[in-house]
């Protein structure tokens, strides 16, 4: 793993090659292991380590980037050489801004030596388990069990320097028969993935999946698992950004300090919540901030980097990528807040309705609008007069985000998430009226 005297001594071979006005070195090293589980046993177990150095050079006005993943002084030499010579073919960049000096961070602890130092035969150990659950119940079981360690860091001709470690640990299991339960957990400590209790939430909800029966498409009130809400509201992603909102892509065009969702949905960014991860500097350096975008249902802030903040007349919040990029910026670790409603709560007070364990297969059919089309899976059950009756047969949906947000009748207290993309939030379970499935799958 790097160090910081060794990313000092990497920038510092690097800026004496390079013949641009400004250097910014992006510095990344990890190491990822994995096991993977399928028809109730391991079939693959691999590890991998990488550096990544990646070198920005500005030069007349212009700015381009180029990589390797080799560190001795030659490679180096030549990425440096690379970078200015493809900033020189670029056209002048009118938005281009000096690079920022020297800044104050934060702190973040978000590394694990436990999740750092898992061993395969501490993973074979887990799944073994999590097979052992599935033959016990006739049940087949497939998942990943993941443990990584990075470090990144950010230096630039300016003075600036800035390091983030971080450790991940990733289980998610499928059990398969008739019917189908899943479940997925991500977390900095490898002790707080609880994987029995993931497997057992999994396995029981395979069982109740059997002989599923067939619900009439239409309008129902519907309570999303967290990981449900996450696969959905992960679309805003990119409409909280200034750039987003400057170029009118963005869903929530021209409606700032309006209200756009019900007043019981709050949404902050904020990389320093317990439950979130991630460093705290942006793709130039520039400290996060913690911002509340929708605060009982009015649109408060956007986030902004450096030069979307110049061009809107505001203050950059610390969510800039790496430049150069054609996004711009976005909030990456969004957090819903919750309420004080129970999953149990919520089935209990249902007349009618879906429980649904996760989505996938979503795809945005309407960005203005928010309109998602995908289906249900892994678990989706019909709800009467207060009990799970029975499972049902997966559907399709036709559903508008920021309709659903206005129609958000029960909060659960918000966790940690993880869902079918890659990313994680803090979001709540929640109960939605009036959400539209159009048809049944064939599965």
């Amino acid at each position: 793993m790097l160090t910081e005297a060794r990313c000092r001594e990497i920038f510092d071979i690097i800026r004496r090659a390079s013949t641009a006005d400004e250097t910014e070195v992006f510095l990344e090293a990890g190491h990822a292991a994995l096991t993977r589980f399928a028809n109730n046993i391991i079939h693959q177990n691999v590890a991998e380590e990488d550096t990544l150095v990646s070198v920005r050079a500005i030069a007349d006005g212009r700015t381009a980037r180029a990589t390797t993943n080799k560190t001795d002084a030659e490679s180096l030499r030549r990425a440096a050489e690379r970078a200015v010579t493809s900033a020189r073919w670029q056209p002048r960049d009118p938005d281009l801004l000096p690079l920022p000096g020297p800044q104050s961070y934060r702190g973040v602890e978000r590394s694990s030596e436990e999740t750092a130092s898992l061993t395969p035969e501490a993973r074979a150990e887990a799944v073994k388990k999590v097979v052992e659950r599935a033959e016990a119940s006739s049940l087949t079981a497939a998942g990943i069990l993941s443990s990584t360690s990075e470090f990144q860091a950010l230096i630039n001709s300016s003075g600036l320097y800035a390091e983030h470690r971080e450790t991940r640990a990733e289980f998610s299991v499928t059990y398969l028969n008739s019917g189908s339960g899943w479940a997925k957990g991500n977390f900095t400590r490898v002790a707080d993935l609880g994987i029995e209790e993931l497997a057992a939430s999994a396995c029981e909800k395979a069982l109740a999946s059997r002989d599923p029966r067939e619900l009439a498409p239409g309008r129902y009130t519907v309570i999303l698992e967290p990981a449900a809400v996450l696969d959905m509201v992960g679309f805003l992603f990119y409409d909280f950004a200034g750039t987003a909102v400057l170029d009118k892509r963005s869903c929530f065009t021209d409606l700032l300090g309006k209200k756009v969702f019900g007043e019981n949905i709050t949404i902050a960014d904020d990389v320093y919540h317990p439950l979130q991860t991630g460093e705290p500097w942006d793709g130039e350096g520039i400290p996060r901030q913690a911002v509340t975008m929708v605060e009982r249902g009015v649109l408060k802030n956007l986030v902004y980097a450096r030069h979307t903040a110049r061009k809107m007349n505001a203050e950059p919040t610390g969510h800039g990528m790496l430049l150069p990029n054609e996004y711009g910026e976005a909030p990456v670790n969004l957090v819903f807040a919750g309420g004080d409603s129970s999953l149990e709560e919520m089935i209990r007070t249902t007349e009618r309705g879906v429980l649904v364990t996760r989505l996938w297969y979503i795809r945005e059919v309407d960005p203005f609008e928010k309109l998602l089309t995908g289906m249900t899976r892994d678990g989706t059950f019909y709800v009467e007069n207060g009990a799970v009756r029975h499972a049902i047969r997966n559907l399709r949906f036709n559903q508008s985000l920021k309709e659903m947000l206005n129609q958000v009748e029960l909060l659960g207290p918000a966790v940690r998430a993880a869902g079918e993309e890659s990313f994680e939030m803090v979001v709540p379970v929640m109960r939605v009226a009036n959400f539209h499935f159009t048809e049944v799958t064939r599965y």
